[in-house]
């Protein structure tokens, strides 16, 4: 079942990856509800005016897409569109859902070892970290957030890279080659607002 999306992403740095993703999406790009190439340029219009839009775009979305990339926080908007989307919002008495996030980490200088680490652990597991310096306030704070948490491996405490914390990461390359798995992903996580997560919904 295609799902409604947003992507919230650097502009600067992140539009070709916004392209690729809307072009991966295939049939389901029909469901896209954010900017495109195509978009008016918005950048000398006031904050307010570009608030209405963009609220305007996620209101009716269910799953957003945040591209994780190098200049991610130089943004003014990113942490602003996250909250957003994790609030029920009401208008004219129909109140939005939770949104499911997923985050997709982008290729840097051709690898992501700019913000992810893997090892293996010394009974057998493959574990990742993250630097979370890139990162926002409200992404952190919904990361390792499954409430009561299942470890995929109870000797090393490793919990799944999916279904772990509510806002998971996952490398470009495996995003793009199948949008529509990670997407369900994230939506499944978001019904019934959430449950089963500590989710933290302002910034």
């Amino acid at each position: 079942m295609a799902h409604k999306t947003f992507i919230s992403y650097k502009y600067s740095e992140a539009q070709n990856l916004r392209d690729r993703i809307i072009n991966a999406l295939g049939n389901d790009a029909t469901y896209y509800r954010g900017e495109t190439s195509d978009s008016p340029d918005l950048s000398d219009t006031s904050t307010q005016n570009i608030k209405r839009v963009l609220s305007d775009m996620m209101y009716d979305t269910s799953v957003t897409i945040v591209i994780i990339s190098p200049h991610m926080k130089e943004s003014k908007w990113i942490d602003w569109e996250i909250e957003y989307c994790l609030k029920n919002i009401t208008r004219k008495d129909r109140t939005s859902h939770t949104n499911g996030v997923v985050g997709v980490i982008m290729k840097w200088n051709g690898g992501y070892d700019w913000f992810k680490q893997s090892s293996r652990n010394s009974d057998g597991c493959i574990s990742s970290s993250y630097n979370e310096s890139y990162l926002y306030e409200i992404i952190k704070n919904n990361r390792y957030n499954q409430n009561p948490k299942r470890y995929s491996c109870p000797i090393c405490k490793t919990v799944n890279a999916l279904s772990g914390s509510y806002i998971s990461f996952v490398e470009e390359d495996d995003f793009i080659n199948n949008p529509q798995y990670y997407i369900n992903n994230a939506y499944d996580k978001s019904e019934n607002d959430a449950e089963g997560y500590d989710l933290v919904k302002q910034r």
